[in-house]
């Protein structure tokens, strides 16, 4: 398939951009549905992309989109979850947002991929999903992963990404702000683990998959070439943005309070349920998937934390 047509949903994010421009490069013509067109305006210079302004949660929509696709790409993600009511969050105990980005969306590209006759399907997930997990966002992503894979009648690879960095992160940028407006920065689970993996691997990892039969109903864990805690990587992007900083690690009971105390500011820098997802440590074991050898973030971060 290696001049085909691929539906990227979720296309217009940071990791889609990265995917969607593998995918041109490879020959695809690629279809990106978005809410907002300006959203996807970087989008738009690329040849073989066509975004399409939509409402991918309309009935019927998503089948219509994957009419004659050879392939169907599923980005979508969120960090954060409205709380929903007591009387509204089902068994699987998690918010709304979560519910509908995870689960409910994952679910429906299974039904238009079969109903489209799309054949390939290659599903986000994240590193330590699993329905059982102690976050809601791990569960929802354990679940929505799992509904990928039950499609046996479709070719379907998923992808469990540890942290992803790239010049368009909200992750190691986040850290560089902070850096740049305070002179202390407090951690909440500064002994979390990680291990970071640059955004154009991951995008290299989604392309490779589309040709390779022995990726098929089968999942990859993406990682970086290096483990650090949460308390190394934030001294890592003060010493690459040159801002020398103290770095104050909280204990367990107050990492839950500043997450307790920070869900309720109007920008979710943290949450009590990221609280409980960096209670898993998100690495890896074993080489990164089809032969690439991931990039170390000391070599590629430099190249726009500098900017900070």
């Amino acid at each position: 398939m290696r001049h085909g047509d691929v539906l990227v949903v979720g296309g217009a994010g940071f990791v889609g951009r990265h995917v969607v421009a593998a995918l041109v490069r490879r020959g695809a013509s690629v279809t990106v549905p978005t809410r907002r067109r300006e959203r996807a305006k970087h989008l738009l210079p690329l040849p073989t992309v066509d975004v399409v302004e939509t409402d991918v949660g309309r009935a019927g929509e998503l089948e219509r989109l994957a009419a004659g696709k050879d392939a169907v790409v599923n980005l979508v993600g969120v960090l954060h979850s409205r709380r929903g009511r007591r009387d509204e969050r089902g068994p699987n105990d998690y918010g709304p947002d979560f519910a509908h980005a995870h689960v409910e969306l994952a679910q429906a590209v299974v039904r238009a991929c079969r109903a489209a006759g799309a054949k390939r399907l290659l599903h986000m997930s994240a590193l330590g999903a699993d329905a059982q997990g102690p976050s809601e966002y791990l569960r929802s992503k354990g679940i929505g992963e799992r509904a990928a894979l039950a499609a046996e009648d479709l070719a379907v690879t998923v992808f469990q990404p540890s942290v992803i960095f790239g010049p368009e992160d909200s992750f190691l940028n986040l850290f560089a702000q902070l850096a740049r407006f305070l002179p202390v920065l407090v951690l909440a689970c500064p002994e979390a683990r990680f291990q970071p993996v640059y955004v154009g691997d991951v995008a290299q990892a989604f392309v490779a998959a589309l040709d390779a039969r022995e990726a098929h109903g089968r999942r990859y864990t993406l990682c970086g070439p290096r483990q650090y805690t949460l308390r190394e990587l934030v001294q890592t992007v003060c010493r690459i943005t040159g801002r020398r900083r103290l770095v104050i690690g909280l204990g367990d009971r107050l990492s839950y309070l500043q997450a307790r105390l920070m869900e309720l500011l109007p920008v979710k820098l943290m949450t009590r349920d990221n609280y409980y997802s960096m209670q898993v440590p998100s690495v890896c074991e074993g080489a990164f998937a089809f032969g690439i050898e991931p990039a170390a973030l000391e070599a590629m971060a430099p190249a726009w934390l500098a900017a900070h």
